[in-house]
């Protein structure tokens, strides 16, 4: 029996001053799931992730969290009911020192507290002290992830969490998505980087002007070079 969907949108349109980036779109992941979107650029990827918040509003279609209804609830609402964003960019707050940070993010009835955040990724503990403004991309995009797990999310939104990012670093992030979704975590990652998309993800979905054009598991995906070359233009 297939378990149900923790994030389910259904039709889903929205855009900006009046333009349509999504033209309806159906995307489902479960407990525990991990959908990488992929598209070229100007696909309607962080279009969708933003609708899912709530930072864009939906003008049709449906957006679900455990079967709730929360199209039209404003974003502090769906974080009540379990879904969280990493941005692009990390848009990490420059003023405040690491641990200021999350602590402010910490929701006190969660499950995720700042030591929990330091024990999985011990160099944030390192730099607690520092300014977000003092961090490296690398600590700036765990210290965001930090933040949105505090939250005690059940769908964490990625939006290019490999941006400007060197490989190793990659590499910490990839072992953090893994550890946290073999713990049950569902999440979409957006993501230009293929190899890191394939390594975190179980499904790919494939975005076109604002559709999802094409779905399947990852293994199914990278065996069809063809349709790689034909959605994503490589190899």
């Amino acid at each position: 029996m297939t378990a149900p969907p923790l994030l389910e949108v259904s039709a889903l349109v929205s855009g900006y001053d009046g333009s349509r980036v999504l033209q309806g779109i159906d995307l489902a992941v479960t407990a525990g799931e991990s959908v990488a979107v992929l598209g070229r650029n100007g696909a309607g990827k962080t279009t969708l992730i933003e609708t899912m918040m709530g930072l864009v509003r939906a003008s049709a279609g449906t957006v679900r969290i455990d079967g709730r209804d929360v199209t039209h609830r404003p974003t502090s609402a769906r974080s009540r009911a379990g879904l969280a964003i990493v941005p692009q960019g990390r848009r990490v707050f420059a003023p405040l020192t690491v641990h200021e940070t999350l602590q402010i993010s910490h929701r006190r009835s969660g499950d995720w507290t700042p030591e929990r955040v330091y024990e999985l990724m011990p160099r944030l503990a390192e730099r607690r002290t520092n300014l977000g403004s003092q961090l490296s991309g690398g600590e700036q995009q765990m210290l965001a992830i930090g933040r949105a797990l505090l939250g005690s999310p059940r769908v964490l939104l990625l939006d290019e969490p490999s941006d400007g990012l060197a490989p190793a670093v990659v590499d910490q992030v990839r072992e953090i998505l893994e550890g946290l979704t073999s713990g049950g975590l569902a999440t979409v990652v957006v993501e230009q980087d293929l190899r890191l998309a394939f390594a975190v993800a179980d499904r790919v979905a494939v975005m076109r002007k604002g559709v999802v054009v094409h779905e399947s598991t990852v293994a199914e995906f990278r065996r069809d070079e063809a349709a790689a070359r034909s959605l994503l233009g490589v190899g």
